[in-house]
């Protein structure tokens, strides 16, 4: 409309035909509806592509996340697709698909991916509406993390060692990310307020990147005795503001690729905690905080959760003791005279 000429899908057998289309065509304008066909035709890989380099401010991993989905389980099977003829039958017999081979983590990873695109499809005026409607996903199960005593983080510390095993206990402690972590400078730290400044993380090419969201950015008070270990580490190594407290003995960023079969698998084994995953200590972060008696909202800016649900869904654990604390405490409430 508006002046430019559009060819028909097909040729009409006469003009009352041509006509009462027509009429179809300028209701669905009036309406705000209309999409012309020929971008509905465009291919699937197309778009996707388009996709992909309108995600600028997306970080380097989640794009070969991105990249490695659509490469492995989606272009394969819709790639060479006109976008406009998939259907919403189509999107769940794909996720079906997914679902018998993958986790259901994986699987709604992966359909993540493809809605995305065809929400960019849609908002881009590519087609008229999302096929990812009405798609059943497997449900998630909670995935139950590890609860660590004191004896056996003390235990997992020592067989780190110095120096990695205070990089354990910012994990434990702060519940700070493996990234958050290498992140971190002396410049960051303040020591006589005993704070930590989280404001970018490590990537993995060595660099420095933002949080992964405006929560991860936030400023967080230290135990005394881990804020005093890291400032006596600092000075022992000779640290200037500018440089990483954990780093290589050249001074450069760790690599948690070489740092987690070198380092840490082997300490987990010598502790006897085989399958822990450094990923897991910001449960027992979050567990602690929660049974500690910390409120959720500060459980949960110190977490840089950008949730209280995801806080409370994902990470914390009711303990052992947490858990016969309650029960006693229900047994006073109905039952004072036993």
């Amino acid at each position: 409309m508006h002046g430019a000429n559009y060819r028909g899908p097909k040729t009409f057998r006469t003009k009352a035909d041509a006509l009462a289309y027509l009429s179809t065509v300028e209701a669905d304008v009036l309406r705000g509806s209309w999409i012309d066909p020929e971008l509905t035709e465009t291919r699937f890989q197309v778009v996707a592509e388009e996709w992909l380099r309108s995600n600028v401010n997306k970080r380097d991993s989640s794009l070969q996340r991105d990249l490695g989905i659509l490469e492995n389980h989606v272009l394969p099977v819709f790639g060479n697709r006109a976008i406009g003829s998939i259907r919403p039958a189509n999107v769940q017999s794909l996720v079906d698909t997914w679902a018998s081979t993958y986790s259901a983590n994986t699987t709604q990873r992966h359909y993540a991916t493809l809605r995305s695109i065809f929400s960019f499809a849609e908002a881009s005026e590519i087609i008229l509406r999302s096929p990812c409607r009405g798609i059943r996903l497997p449900k998630i199960r909670q995935t139950e993390r590890p609860v660590l005593t004191t004896a056996e983080l003390l235990s997992l510390a020592d067989a780190l060692g110095l120096v990695d095993g205070l990089f354990m206990w910012c994990g434990a402690a702060l519940g700070l990310r493996w990234s958050e972590i290498a992140g971190l400078t002396v410049d960051r730290m303040d020591f006589a307020a005993r704070t930590a400044t989280v404001d970018r993380q490590i990537r993995r090419d060595g660099t420095f990147a933002l949080p992964k969201s405006d929560a991860g950015r936030r400023l967080l008070s230290c135990p005394v005795w881990l804020s005093d270990d890291l400032e006596e580490l600092s000075e022992d190594l000779g640290k200037t503001d500018e440089d990483l407290i954990f780093s290589t003995d050249s001074g450069s960023p760790l690599d948690y690729t070489n740092w987690r079969p070198r380092i840490w698998i082997p300490a987990c084994n010598e502790a006897g905690l085989e399958g822990l995953r450094f990923h897991d200590l910001r449960s027992m972060a979050a567990t602690a905080l929660v049974a500690s008696g910390a409120d959720i909202k500060t459980a949960q800016r110190r977490l840089g959760h950008s949730s209280s649900r995801m806080t409370l869904d994902i990470y914390a654990r009711a303990t052992g003791d947490a858990d016969r604390a309650a029960a006693d405490a229900v047994g006073r409430f109905l039952r004072p005279d036993r």
